[in-house]
């Protein structure tokens, strides 16, 4: 079969109004096997504030996500897509890459 044989899925979107979202406020692993795209979301809860003491907390995992490389690929692309809106909007500052055989330097 040439590549121009190949026939692509159709694929039409249907919503479920019931699917419940989960929050997260952090991104505690992520992890690439060759096979599948691991991330785990998490959640800080910060224990009782008490006067004169270090505020100390604790992170829990909330989510755990696997996706397959294509799944991985669209992700970072849209990712990409956002940070640009991002970006465009003042949210985020772009960082200027530096030139090519430029020195770089790390603190």
């Amino acid at each position: 079969m040439k590549a121009a044989e190949v026939q692509t899925a159709s694929v039409r979107y249907v919503d479920r109004p019931e699917c419940t979202e989960t929050f997260a406020d952090s991104i505690n692993h992520v992890y690439f096997d060759g096979q599948s795209l691991r991330v785990e979301f998490g959640i800080t809860r910060l224990d009782d504030v008490k006067p004169n003491t270090q505020v100390t907390g604790r992170r829990y995992p909330a989510q755990r996500m696997v996706l397959t490389p294509g799944a991985a690929v669209e992700l970072i692309n849209r990712m990409q897509q956002v940070g640009a809106a991002l970006t465009q909007a003042g949210v985020l500052k772009a960082t200027p890459k530096p030139a090519a055989g430029a020195p770089t330097t790390t603190n």
